[in-house]
């Protein structure tokens, strides 16, 4: 028998984790722009759907130039979205329907209209010059990883007033801070101790790799380990609040991915849990060929991580849908299935597509999707609108295409005050999840719509702890377009199958001794044979949860 006290407290590892936008998430007084107020009115939304812990984007005051990620006070809530008392506010409430909050926290950079910046340019003396990087000429490579190579050539940029150049792997707006100073690391700890006192449960945390780069920075021997500050962090953490986690974006290979754990052989002493970019691209790759192989070969290769870390899954996120770690030509599948238009890609690397586009509108192939978010062993973590099969808006620039007002009501603009038609994002082309099928209100009360089956997968899932703690195995299966895989804790195991092809397919897998399942997403009785063998028909991508 599963042990859910154990599970419960762990939260993190079999969490329903929900990222929005308090901009653009629900506006409470008609002005066209959301706030909290207008989230805490929706807060019954969320429980209802079977979210357990909100993940806010940057709500802190910024000029916008990197929509909210360029920020100028660590410590405030920008007033248009409202004030610090709405945001504990909406901490309070959300723990009353049991959810919990985390924030991103954005420390690479600042806006270089913080003060903290302001007072490094004005003078050599200022005692926040050292808090960014500067030198007097750029390095020989300054043209190289460059993040937004559509708006910036070069890692550094000459200010006039400070008379040397600054350090930004984002826009020339946002400088980066220099974490081998300790000042600067003893200023986000306090920023992190803030918002812990607050109410929040940890962090989402921005760009981890590019913090700790201390590559070509004047004071690197000051931090001859920049992972020994992220061990600070986490102790810090865990002193603060020990139930607060730390999610980290680090979109690297899985071996670099593992350092960011902490000591592998132990208990993780860095980041709590960490993306699978990995995972998710050879998805992708895998939904383009219709074949599983790629992404078998990923959750085959995928290290474990130290007890009481785990992987954070998605399928799509706030940025672009980012396919870097394939190969070119891979790249060049993905892109000819689900983004052909130079327009819907980005950077040469990613999409700028929401999944329900990219899929022709096709209801199957979006529920399997799903499926596996929520199948594949990891936390997942939805983008908000993904529930109801928001699609994106091309007419925005960049990753603003995929952020877009969510869509309350039908025929507004996301519960915001626009009732033009044009206003809302370009429909979807026909089927089950196409015009008229998008906004809450018209999928709410129908039993078959992406909504109702995503509530239902995280019921399952949240019933099913192997999932997200079971040891998980990728089975070998006789066709190569289905992907099986099973999870297994305590005596408890769960048995996923997806079918990744466009043809009905017939497998049989051998269950090592589990005699009954039961079907988890459909009414269907499956049969084992006596001497083991379960024998599934499967339709054109369909998905089976098996339990026994």
């Amino acid at each position: 028998m599963i042990n859910l006290a154990r599970t419960a407290d762990l939260w993190w590892k079999n969490a329903v984790v929900y990222c929005l936008d308090v901009e653009t998430f629900a506006d409470s007084n008609g002005d066209g722009h959301g706030d909290f107020q207008g989230l805490i009115q929706r807060i019954d939304y969320l429980s209802e759907l079977g979210v357990t812990c909100v993940w806010l984007m940057p709500f802190y005051p910024s000029p916008e130039r990197d929509d909210g990620y360029d920020i100028t006070d660590y410590y405030a809530v920008d007033p248009r979205l409202g004030s610090l008392g709405d945001l504990v506010e909406f901490v309070r409430t959300a723990r009353d329907r049991g959810m919990r909050v985390i924030a991103d926290l954005v420390v690479n950079h600042t806006s270089n209209q913080h003060p903290w910046f302001v007072s490094a340019q004005a003078s050599r003396e200022s005692p926040y010059r050292d808090w960014y990087i500067w030198l007097d000429e750029p390095p020989p490579d300054a043209e190289q990883g460059v993040v937004f190579p559509d708006k910036e050539t070069s890692l550094w940029t000459y200010d006039e007033q400070a008379g040397q150049y600054y350090q930004h792997r984002f826009y020339k707006t946002e400088p980066d801070l220099n974490v081998t100073n300790s000042a600067v690391r003893d200023e986000i700890a306090k920023v992190m101790g803030f918002w812990l006192e607050l109410g929040l449960s940890g962090f989402r945390v921005d760009a981890v790799p590019f913090l700790l780069e201390t590559k070509g920075n004047p004071g690197g021997a000051r931090l001859p380990d920049p992972h020994d500050y992220l061990t600070d962090l986490r102790a810090f953490l865990g002193r603060r609040r020990g139930e607060a986690i730390m999610l980290g974006e680090v979109n690297l290979p899985y071996p670099d991915t593992m350092a960011f754990f902490g000591q592998a052989d132990g208990v993780g002493d860095q980041l709590t849990m960490c993306f699978d970019f990995i995972g998710m691209q050879a998805m992708y790759l895998s939904l383009a060929r219709k074949d599983a192989g790629p992404l078998a070969k990923a959750l085959t290769e995928r290290p474990i991580p130290p007890r009481d870390c785990h992987w954070g899954m998605f399928v799509r996120n706030h940025d672009e849908l980012t396919l870097d770690k394939l190969s070119a030509d891979e790249r060049a599948e993905v892109f000819a299935a689900f983004g052909p238009d130079p327009d819907m890609q980005l950077y040469g690397r990613g999409l700028r597509r929401r999944i329900p586009p990219m899929l022709d509108g096709d209801a199957r192939r979006i529920r399997l999707v799903y499926s596996l978010l929520f199948a594949l062993p990891g936390t997942p973590v939805l983008f908000y609108g993904e529930e109801i099969g928001m699609a994106e808006d091309l007419r925005a620039e960049g990753r603003l295409a995929v952020r877009t007002p969510m869509q309350w009501n039908p025929g507004r603009n996301g519960g915001f005050s626009t009732a033009d038609p044009a206003d809302l994002p370009g429909p979807i082309p026909e089927g089950r999840y196409g015009p008229g099928a998008v906004s809450v209100e018209a999928q709410r009360h129908d039993p078959d719509s992406l909504l109702s089956w995503i509530r239902l997968l995280i019921r399952r899932y949240r019933e099913c702890p192997e999932l997200a703690w079971g040891d998980y195995t990728v089975l070998d299966v006789d066709d190569p377009a289905v992907f099986a895989h099973r999870c297994e804790l305590d005596g408890a195991r769960l048995l996923a199958v997806h079918n990744l092809g466009d043809t009905p397919t017939t497998v049989h897998l051998e269950l090592d001794g589990a005699a009954e399942l039961t079907e988890l997403l459909s009414d269907a009785k499956p049969a084992v044979s006596e001497d083991g063998r379960l024998t599934l028909a499967l339709e054109p991508y369909d998905c089976r949860w098996l339990r026994g």
